[in-house]
């Protein structure tokens, strides 16, 4: 069962998600919030898995809330603008739903949301290996986990930097994040998910992987933080 709330500065809007989610079986809308900030402590007291997040709101945009939250629950945006669509993407979220939206295609954002959900929920298989499958065009390559250094979105794809070779995969972020183990890899910016063995040096808005120096993004910040205390 997904674990989900909602954000909208409309009740009514919250209310047509809450009477779509009661149609769908695997879904489970715990909270609803027309205030962004209220949600945001939602998010760091309970284990949220999927937010449908408004984009136009008063008070922060939906764009800008999810910027700011470090390792965020899968999203769902939805709003009555069309010109957020690529931007939604490029930050991995699941789907975008435009309103008003029908039962069918709001079916649909939730099927894809649950297809992920099983991926990360199975994500304990894959971190018990010491081998991954990675697509690259139409092969699919079996890649060992200590010869990867980090992974760098590209535009629509992912580009592993293995030790000696490069491998590029049509992934998006959030799908690399869940095919490499949290154990091993920890995500540092929008664009990158570096190999915890593999860092020489941290510094306050870097991290070095050799002699390779990659940006810290403000929102993983207290990614950094845990992996230096070691929680």
């Amino acid at each position: 069962m997904l674990k989900a709330i909602a954000i909208d500065d409309e009740p009514i809007a919250l209310e047509v998600i809450k009477s779509l989610a009661g149609h769908v079986v695997f879904i489970e809308i715990e909270a609803c919030f027309t205030n962004s900030f209220k949600a945001m402590e939602h998010l760091q007291q309970h284990k949220t898995d999927l937010v449908f997040l408004d984009i136009k709101m008063p008070d922060i945009s939906g764009i800008d809330f999810l910027k700011s939250i470090p390792n965020p629950p899968m999203v769902i945006f939805t709003t009555a603008y069309s010109e957020h669509a690529v931007q939604s993407f490029e930050l991995d979220a699941i789907d975008y739903l435009l309103k008003p939206f029908s039962l069918p295609r709001f079916l649909k954002a939730c099927n894809k949301a649950h297809e992920q959900y099983e991926l990360r929920k199975n994500h304990g298989i894959t971190a018990a290996t010491q081998s991954i499958f990675i697509k690259s065009g139409y092969e699919q390559v079996r890649v060992d986990l200590a010869d990867i250094l980090y992974a760098e979105s590209v535009g629509n794809y992912v580009r592993f930097v293995l030790v000696g070779s490069n491998i590029v995969s049509r992934l998006t972020m959030t799908e690399a994040e869940t095919l490499l183990p949290a154990v091993a890899f920890i995500r540092i910016h929008r664009s990158y998910l570096v190999a915890k063995k593999q860092i020489t040096k941290i510094e306050k808005r870097s991290v070095w992987i050799k002699d390779k120096e990659l940006s810290v993004g403000e929102a993983y910040q207290k990614n950094i933080e845990k992996f230096i205390k070691n929680e």
